[in-house]
């Protein structure tokens, strides 16, 4: 039989039926798929899903470094019914992990998690973890309060300006990692054009690294135009990560370093407070050569530039 008479034969039976025809046909359909699915919903199935997760640790004392992981992939065995409301998020348990050392705790492994899973599915059988491994990285909050400075230019260059800062000091909260690392003084940065007279005021965003807050949003700097003296220092280098059991020669055999102080704080000024150091390997320059980086400088520095753009290193025989 040809195949356009074998559809034909199909189809005739539901042309020119009255609207009650088809009312019932459509009924008909709607119980079948009703008692096929709940069928279904009735049966056991293994199958993988993702489980909620809630973390229990003391969050006035400590800070995640990362978002902590909100649910884990499993696999279980469980009733349709029961696979379906964990679908829906209806009426879920999460399970909950407690971090009774938050700060010492880098992961958390499947013999850890098990026991909060098992006790949080009700109704579902687990079976076991997909990733046997939960990383987590928390710190120490801490809040410290640091005193104010102008920062430098863009290029190192001291600004010619006196601040005075409203308030003097804000007081910096978050991770202990990242708050004991911001400088002392902490350097606020002038927008592009600071103010239109040497005794204007202008407010300026503090800012700070993520996760870090601030007592206060912005501050009220006042400018006062002040001279700078440059101080030109030149520094033997250090060379870091170099390959032991050789010596090597630096060409140029030292860097120069141009400092800036205003006249008030010249007096304190020691070259031994200024180390310049070089990594060994961090070829940046076209020639070959070592990029001389600034590692250390006066607290009253009010700006700096690293004045010579290379250092060739030459290895040579012990003597």
């Amino acid at each position: 039989m040809r195949p356009d008479r074998v559809l034909r034969w199909f189809v005739t039976p539901f042309f020119g039926q009255e609207r009650s025809y088809w009312r019932a046909v459509t009924a008909c359909f709607l119980v079948a798929s009703t008692f096929w699915l709940l069928n279904a919903l009735n049966k056991t199935y293994t199958t993988r899903i993702t489980y909620p997760l809630a973390w229990r640790y003391d969050e006035s004392r400590f800070i995640p470094l990362q978002p902590l992981p909100r649910e884990v992939p499993v696999n279980v065995t469980g009733r349709g019914w029961k696979l379906l409301r964990r679908q829906l998020m209806l009426d879920v348990k999460p399970a909950e992990l407690t971090l009774s050392t938050p700060a010492a705790t880098r992961y958390l492994t499947a013999r850890a998690i098990r026991p909060a899973l098992q006790q949080a599915m009700e109704g579902l059988q687990f079976n076991y973890l997909l990733s046997d491994t939960l990383w987590v990285e928390l710190d120490r909050r801490i809040s410290r309060r640091l005193p104010l400075g102008l920062s430098p230019a863009a290029d190192g260059a001291a600004l010619p300006y006196d601040a005075r800062f409203e308030p003097a000091s804000v007081e910096f909260r978050g991770p202990a990692s990242k708050v004991n690392q911001l400088p002392n003084p902490y350097p606020v940065h002038l927008p592009q054009a600071p103010a239109g007279s040497s005794t204007g005021d202008i407010r300026v965003p503090i800012g700070g690294p993520d996760l870090v807050q601030t007592n206060v949003q912005d501050v009220r700097v006042r400018l006062l135009r002040r001279p700078v003296v440059t101080m030109p220092v030149e520094v033997v280098p250090e060379l870091l990560d170099a390959p032991e059991g050789q010596q090597y020669q630096f060409s140029p055999s030292t860097v120069r370093v141009q400092l800036q102080f205003f006249p008030e704080d010249t007096a304190s000024f020691r070259r031994e407070q200024v180390r310049v150091q070089l990594h060994y390997g961090q070829f940046t320059n076209q020639d070959s050569s070592l990029q001389p980086f600034l590692a250390e400088k006066p607290a009253r520095a009010r700006g700096y530039l690293v004045l010579t753009r290379g250092v060739q290193v030459h290895a040579v025989e012990k003597q």
